[in-house]
């Protein structure tokens, strides 16, 4: 019991370190007169986003998708081709998105679930490299060059405007912690027990009674489409979508920042993506090429505490704990 509570106290300490950088970061950002602070935690938190989203099929229902980051490329080309028509109603760009996005990930993971292990790596990451190269091959919306959208997304009301930094940043911030909590109720609820059950042993499930393929592909979907609105969010931060957002390696950087922050945790995917950005922010100011040191350091993670940072929380301290 003495070990659960310190547990529960040092995840409690993490929770608000990382949940209190991110909600202090503008504040940091005006009193170090460093505007560009509020943009980079803009992005890492859209990405953590897309990495809880992962963390829905990667660290709980043992999906290992290398085509995640397709999704994103969705939520930002949908805000994007709407802006290249001038139509720039925020809650018509968000439907779209997630309407586009979970028929894209009802199809495609109807497609991959039908296969396990390696077979599912690579037929997902195929599904999403053939997206990628249709991108590319559309000249209207820019091809490989990307697409610039010249205004963001109007709300229809002065109280919310997506080109105030600020108002911007906070509504990253208060999407991300809906993601987090619809995650931790999501998780601890029936369906979310079924997704564990099948990770763990999914034979004894389906003899229980469990459709497996039927609960495994709504959670495909339900990551699908909460990852389409860290993209919609994306493109507003950015005003420019390219092809190379849905590439594949992107997908590696979002699993990269899940195991980083331990799998299958609630909060995992959130630290896993405050700390990558803060050291390729830092690595890439001594070198063009920060990803050999990325490579050795994940290696480290992996190698001393295989449940990432979460994980070191749980490590004993003493003999007799």
């Amino acid at each position: 019991m003495r070990l659960l509570n310190s547990l529960q106290k040092r995840r409690t300490i993490l929770a608000c370190l990382v949940i209190g950088t991110c909600a202090l970061a503008p504040i940091a950002a005006g009193i170090l007169d460093q505007p560009y602070y509020i943009n980079l935690f803009s992005r890492l938190m859209i990405w953590a986003i897309a990495a809880i989203s992962l963390n829905l099929i990667l660290g709980y229902g043992g999906m290992i998708s290398f085509g995640h980051s397709l999704y994103l490329g969705i939520g930002a080309y949908t805000v994007g081709i709407f802006a290249y028509y001038d139509i720039y109603n925020f809650y018509l760009q968000l439907v779209t998105a997630i309407a586009v996005a979970a028929f894209i990930a009802l199809i495609f993971g109807g497609i991959s679930l039908r296969t396990r292990g390696v077979y599912f790596i690579m037929i997902t990451m195929a599904l999403t490299q053939m997206v990628y190269f249709l991108s590319i091959s559309i000249e209207e919306y820019g091809s490989d060059d990307g697409l610039i959208i010249y205004d963001r997304s109007d709300f229809g009301t002065n109280l919310i405007s997506m080109d105030n930094p600020i108002q911007r940043y906070y509504l990253i911030f208060l999407v991300m912690i809906a993601c987090l909590y619809f995650s931790h109720r999501l998780i601890r609820s029936r369906f979310g027990y079924v997704i564990r059950g099948t990770k763990s042993n999914e034979t004894r499930m389906e003899v229980l009674g469990y459709s497996t393929f039927r609960y495994r592909l709504v959670c495909f979907v339900i990551a699908g489409v909460m990852c389409a609105l860290g993209g919609v969010l994306s493109a507003n931060v950015e005003k420019f979508v390219s092809p190379d957002i849905m590439h594949w390696t992107r997908s590696g950087e979002l699993i990269f920042m899940v195991v980083l922050g331990g799998m299958a945790s609630i909060l995992g995917p959130v630290t896993g993506a405050l700390v990558f950005w803060l050291l390729s922010e830092f690595f890439s100011r001594i070198t063009e090429h920060w990803h050999l040191i990325f490579g050795p350091f994940l290696i480290l993670v992996v190698l001393l505490s295989p449940r990432g940072i979460d994980g070191l929380l749980s490590i004993k301290r003493s003999g007799n704990e």
